[in-house]
């Protein structure tokens, strides 16, 4: 800026007002200053400017897995909310690992980022506390933080969307109906095996349970197990996008009535097409993202706990009635 305010024959103070676009130098002065900063070629200093006031301008953003199209619709509108605000996003997968997940929001914590999003992999968030009383904002998406963590949340009505899948499949005949879902001890699992069971009532059969990470083959003998019954389902209600996936591939062509938890692509294309309970990923994301940035813009409110609606999407396979009804 020195060179430049030598070269344009103006103060120092005179340059820093034309490169911040501030008031009080006159037109002709100003096309002097930026005909020099065209000359030498000068750039801001973006991280001494941000530096300066205090913050970095970044992002930090930890999602269970980049890979998985829910968290990538997630990250996305993340990104968006994060890009509007003249910011940039630094993130990273925990893979469904607590030991993961904390060595990148410290890794983000320690390049000082003004705020996080998390995806919490684990149940334990005591190692955020003193960041948090230091002052750097978080919010917790698809999963609440660890008990003892008073934190922005937003979640998604896991509970009542699995509902709607069993009701749904119950009003069309359904009563022996069989989910398959991932890992309990994922809060987002948990409570869709708890909305399914709510549903179902003096129904619900034990048997009829398989909650374990998605896999093809683990659903060819979840499946298998559950077809040898002597009152084997007749419906599925799948945990969610890549159970659903699975699942389908794992039934070869079998004509079951399903119900999944998330939608997915191309869900529509098949015949028939797949019945889900939709939730909005990048309606997450921006949701999260826009509490963080109200947080970095000093409100200074309680903690929020927002939950998101779902919705129904009947295409075909949740409508197939019992085999003995068709």
């Amino acid at each position: 800026m020195k060179d430049v305010a030598s070269a344009a024959g103006v103060a120092l103070k005179t340059v820093s007002r034309v490169v911040n676009g501030e008031p009080g130098v006159h037109p002709a002065t100003a096309e002097r200053v930026r005909a020099a900063i065209d000359r030498l070629g000068y750039s801001r200093n973006e991280s001494a400017r941000v530096l300066r006031r205090g913050r970095t301008a970044t992002i930090g953003l930890v999602i269970e897995d980049v890979a998985d199209p829910f968290y990538s619709g997630l990250s996305r509108a993340v990104e968006d909310v994060v890009i509007d605000h003249g910011c940039l996003l630094l993130s990273g997968s925990s893979g469904e690992e607590p030991g993961r997940e904390r060595e990148l929001v410290e890794t983000f914590c320690a390049r000082r980022v003004d705020g996080l999003i998390l995806v919490p992999a684990g149940d334990d968030h005591t190692y955020l506390r003193p960041e948090l009383e230091a002052g750097t904002p978080a919010v917790f998406a698809d999963r609440p933080p660890g008990a003892g963590i008073d934190a922005d949340t937003v979640l998604t009505d896991n509970v009542g969307g699995a509902r709607q899948a069993v009701r749904h499949l119950m009003t069309h005949g359904h009563r022996r109906i069989a989910m398959l879902g991932d890992d309990p001890a994922i809060f987002t699992a948990a409570q869709r095996l708890r909305g399914y069971r709510e549903e179902l009532g003096g129904l619900f059969d034990g048997r009829l349970v398989s909650m374990r990470p998605p896999g093809l083959d683990a659903a060819r003998e979840e499946l298998a197990r559950m077809f040898a019954l002597d009152d084997p389902p007749t419906a599925l209600f799948t945990g969610n996008g890549r159970h659903t996936v699975t699942t389908l591939r794992a039934l070869e062509g079998r004509r079951v009535a399903l119900v999944g938890f998330d939608d997915f692509e191309l869900a529509d294309l098949l015949r028939p097409g797949v019945s889900v309970v939709a939730q909005d990923p990048s309606w997450m994301g921006r949701v999260s993202a826009e509490l963080l940035f109200r947080r970095l813009r000093g409100d200074g409110g309680p903690s929020e706990h927002i939950e998101l609606p779902v919705r129904l999407i009947p295409r075909g396979s949740g409508e197939l009635a019992p085999e003995d009804q068709r």
